[in-house]
């Protein structure tokens, strides 16, 4: 079975950076080269929403407009391992952190609907004091 596990989340100013790792075991882990992947968030009181994507060998990404300059998706399949590199964070950026994964049919393909994901982490928190 597959399993994703995200880390680095924490306290962060405004201002200031994070990078979050998304670690991919089991089923995903084992041919993780084939696995769109993409980050979404969660505030309080609010829907999930999406945040960035990545296509099976991170040669394609998209990002939410309210992320986009300052978040770098990125992976490495070799390492079995995704990242969020978030930068000029804002107190609107709390929130829990989920990353996704789900295999694509398509090299260069990357998917930002929630619903098209069937693998997701237990998210890591994320909180930006002003």
């Amino acid at each position: 079975q597959g399993r994703l596990v995200e880390s680095g989340g924490g306290l962060v100013q405004a201002g200031g950076s994070l990078t979050l790792s998304c670690a991919a075991s089991g089923s995903t882990a084992s041919d993780f080269s084939v696995y769109a992947m993409g980050w979404f968030r969660q505030a309080p009181g609010k829907e999930r929403e999406f945040v960035a994507a990545v296509s099976r060998i991170g040669t394609n990404t998209y990002y939410a407009d309210s992320v986009k300059d300052r978040c770098t998706i990125s992976r490495d399949n070799a390492k079995k391992t995704g990242y969020l590199r978030m930068s000029s964070l804002k107190p609107e950026d709390t929130a829990v952190y989920y990353c996704a994964a789900e295999r694509s049919t398509h090299t260069n393909s990357y998917f930002t609907a929630s619903d098209a994901y069937g693998y997701w982490g237990q998210g890591t928190q994320v909180t930006v004091s002003s």
